[in-house]
């Protein structure tokens, strides 16, 4: 694929008008934004990505009532909560995650900060020695990464994807875009400075991907990695350093039903 400039041109007026505050409140990045301290907002940004299927407002309402089942204070709550702290957990469910789920996810978070001192660290497993992040390998390490605790729920599998069964990964990569990208918009939080937004793969839902297609930046018939690897690679033919800068346009024109 060329460069075709006046579908960049549309799309960078496009991720301007959506990469913006006004954006926050009904997407599932308002959770996070409810925090200023950096574990916080990696934990409750993962917990609401790894949500976010279904109706906006129904994530938004099952995330706060999870924040609040943490009485608020999701950090402190994982690392010194005392095992019958965990009851208030008990009977959580968003569609098919659960409170088994959650408790697992609470059981990897406290590990992994009793080691780390960011959860950037999850996604470097294995990267340590390379140039430059290969975000394939480091999706498929994170995976066998947040399952390495013993005994863990075989069930909880299916909420966290992984490039090896091609999935897109788009709750993850959504995710990564959060955490990543630094602009002064106010969106996007960039609070993490080893993963580069050149890195990052295009979160592909089904509002990006029927977009994507109507511009042929999809071509791809199936839907999985290699799609979410096509989508990106053409984005990158736009801005080779902020590729999933586009995103917002292309979920937000998905969303608004522009086209």
């Amino acid at each position: 694929m060329a460069v075709d400039f006046n579908l960049k041109d549309f799309l960078d007026k496009k991720v301007d008008e959506y990469n913006q505050p006004n954006f926050i409140p009904n997407d599932p990045i308002s959770i996070p934004h409810q925090f200023s301290a950096k574990h916080d907002i990696e934990i409750t940004g993962f917990l609401a990505a790894i949500m976010a299927w279904g109706q906006r407002k129904t994530i938004i309402n099952k995330c706060n009532e999870l924040i609040k089942r943490m009485d608020g204070t999701p950090y402190d709550f994982i690392m010194n909560h005392q095992e019958q702290d965990l009851k208030s957990l008990l009977g959580f469910k968003h569609r098919t995650f659960n409170d088994t789920d959650i408790l697992y996810f609470v059981a990897f978070f406290k590990h992994h900060y009793n080691h780390f001192t960011s959860l950037e660290d999850a996604f470097l497993m294995g990267q340590e020695a390379l140039e430059a992040v290969n975000l394939e390998q480091a999706l498929n390490a994170f995976k066998v990464y947040f399952f390495s605790l013993p005994d863990y729920p075989h069930r909880t599998r299916k909420h966290i994807s992984s490039p090896a069964q091609k999935s897109t990964v788009k709750r993850i990569n959504m995710f990564l875009r959060w955490m990543v990208r630094k602009d002064n918009n106010g969106v996007d939080f960039g609070l993490w400075d080893r993963l580069s937004p050149k890195d990052l793969i295009c979160p592909c839902d089904v509002h990006v991907e029927r977009v994507a297609r109507k511009f042929g930046l999809i071509t791809l018939e199936k839907v999985n990695w290699k799609t979410a690897l096509e989508l990106t690679g053409n984005l990158r033919l736009l801005d080779p350093n902020d590729p999933v800068k586009y995103d917002f346009a292309l979920f937000g024109l998905g969303v608004e039903r522009e086209l």
